[in-house]
C-alpha cells in the first residue's frame, strides 16, 4: 500500500463519521424544510402511507450518497496536496 492510501485511511475514517453527522442534520433540515414536522418515517412505521416512506428515503439516500462523496473527494484532495499521489 502507498503511504497516500494509509494516510487517507484513518482521515477516511474521521471524515466518514463526520460527514455521517453533516448528512444527518441536513436531511433533517430538508424534510422540515419540505413542510413535514417531526422525524421522517421509518420503513416500518405503520402510521404513514407508501408515499411519504419512499419520498423520505429517497431524500435521505439522496443527501447522504451526495456528502460522501463530496467529503471522499475533499479526503483524498487533501491527501494529494500532503503526499504528492492520488490515495487509492
Amino acid at each position: 500500500m502507498r503511504a497516500s492510501g494509509m494516510l487517507y485511511r484513518p482521515v477516511g475514517l474521521a471524515l466518514g463519521a463526520l460527514g455521517g453527522a453533516v448528512a444527518g442534520a441536513l436531511f433533517t433540515r430538508a424534510w422540515k424544510l419540505l413542510g413535514h414536522e417531526g422525524e421522517a418515517p421509518k420503513a416500518t412505521d405503520e402510521e404513514r402511507g407508501w408515499r411519504e416512506v419512499l419520498i423520505a428515503a429517497a431524500l435521505r439516500g439522496a443527501v447522504f450518497a451526495t456528502v460522501k462523496a463530496a467529503v471522499d473527494r475533499a479526503g483524498a484532495t487533501g491527501v494529494r496536496r500532503l503526499t504528492g499521489t492520488w490515495p487509492g
